[in-house]
């Protein structure tokens, strides 16, 4: 793969604020950072997000790929975040190359129009936003892929989660998403953690991590602190993660989808409670799981 440019631009997660607290008295406690972020392909803008800005060129390429608006990371000349006007800019190859945009390739601009205009915006915290008709493009899983969790496993995940130091514990206002090792000797082991002010955000970088690490998504688990929607259904299905836990709860559709999908739900986790939704052959519960 030609390497790619690509900036280092993440913002402080936290700010301190002046506050008072419940016995009068002023105290400075750190909140949450929240930035925009207007996402450019080829010169043309797309979307503006909702960011912590920890992982600005991460959260750009994931959103392209879980939109399905780049396909390969070869296909990438660029990624560059410019906070001095709150934006980050994604160049295409042939844009670099040839002075063309990715999308002539692929119908033209006007397939590109069509493609934003079949949008849904989503529950998502931040004005989530998913393109066109994904869920033609997506393919269930097989039974057999995925790693076989026992309750050992679950525990781990969400005691590792629960005790890695994050920003919430700080101030608050965000998610938390979590890649963890689903086999193999470092089992429920976090792969790569990412918090963000919408969990949509958090999940987008995660994707592009993946993808700028290779890293396959068939064998892991992934860990969200917000509700399993549809939206998080279609995007982990996209990444090919089958085990999909959660300290929240989940929609009907998010549930729906994960069952046509193949996927394993996991809700209400926390501490050694959890409910299992759907996808319950890979999991080893107790005696008289059904």
């Amino acid at each position: 793969m030609t390497r790619l440019l690509l900036t280092d631009a993440a913002r402080p997660a936290v700010v301190e604020v002046e506050a008072i607290d419940e016995h009068g008295c002023a105290r400075r406690t750190a909140i949450a950072g929240e930035h925009p972020l207007t996402l450019f392909l080829d010169r043309r803008e797309l979307v503006t997000l909702m960011t912590l800005g920890a992982a600005p060129e991460e959260l750009a390429l994931g959103w392209l790929r879980n939109q399905r608006l780049l396909e390969r990371l070869d296909d990438v000349a660029a990624v560059q975040v410019d906070w001095s006007v709150s934006a980050v800019a994604v160049t295409s190859r042939p844009m670099a190359e040839e002075g063309r945009p990715i999308w002539e390739r692929s119908g033209g601009a006007s397939a590109l129009d069509e493609r934003l205009r079949q949008r849904t915006v989503t529950t998502g915290c931040g004005q989530g936003t998913m393109f066109g008709n994904l869920l033609d493009a997506l393919q269930p899983l097989a039974p057999d892929v995925g790693p076989r969790l026992s309750q050992a496993t679950l525990q781990a995940v969400i005691d590792r989660v629960r005790r890695h130091e994050s920003i919430y514990r700080v101030a608050g206002a965000v998610h938390g998403c979590a890649l963890c090792e689903g086999d193999g000797e470092q089992t429920g082991a976090i792969l790569r953690f990412v918090e963000d002010v919408g969990r949509h955000n958090a999940v987008d970088a995660i994707a592009g991590w993946m993808w700028l690490n290779d890293v396959r998504g068939e064998d892991k688990i992934f860990y969200t602190t917000g509700r399993l929607t549809s939206e998080m259904v279609i995007k982990c299905a996209q990444i090919r993660v089958p085990v999909l836990v959660s300290r929240s709860g989940l929609t009907q559709m998010g549930h729906d989808l994960a069952g046509r999908l193949g996927l394993t739900l996991f809700g209400r986790c926390q501490g050694s409670h959890y409910l299992l939704f759907t996808g319950a052959h890979r999991f080893d519960g107790p005696p008289g799981l059904a």
